[in-house]
């Protein structure tokens, strides 16, 4: 059975290329504990209310960042590299330039920096990704750099 793709082949995404992600998506605080408690990570500045509201300068819990990357990366899915993607390769940058809070709405876009086609697999090619999240106000709250290996377009499409 031949599994339907919306993402892009190596062909279509070339250097310069930008996506605007149709999906996005309102982190809630249900979320963020469920994600938090899951990972282990018992950081205060995410679980404990008084300790964000009293004892930080953001006055009350952050949004977990491995959260918010996997949900960054899980939007663009859908448009870049569902059914069309070999293996992740890695991130070479990823920053948080301002916080995450619940009930913050994220919105995603990808930018092609660079594509170039695999010097051992002739069917694949390995493109760098630039994903930038904003929230509802606009701001840039997070950025990813990631090499993807990506399938070529198949001759019988």
């Amino acid at each position: 059975m031949e599994r339907p793709h919306t993402g892009k082949w190596y062909e279509e995404l070339a250097p310069g290329r930008v996506i605007q992600h149709a999906i996005r998506r309102t982190i809630t605080e249900s979320d963020n504990v469920m994600f938090t408690s899951m990972t282990m990570n018992p950081a205060w500045l995410h679980l404990d209310f008084d300790y964000a509201e009293n004892e930080t300068e953001f006055g009350k819990p952050i949004v977990n960042s491995m959260l918010t990357i996997a949900m960054v990366i899980g939007i663009s899915v859908h448009e870049t590299t569902l059914g069309t993607t070999v293996a992740n390769l890695g991130f070479s940058e990823v920053v948080f330039p301002a916080p995450i809070f619940h009930g913050d709405t994220l919105r995603v876009e990808t930018e092609v920096r660079a594509a170039r086609q695999s010097k051992s697999r002739p069917t694949q090619g390995i493109v760098t990704f630039e994903h930038r999240a904003f929230n509802q106000h606009g701001a840039l709250v997070c950025r990813a750099v990631r090499d993807a290996l990506m399938h070529k377009r198949p001759e019988n499409e």
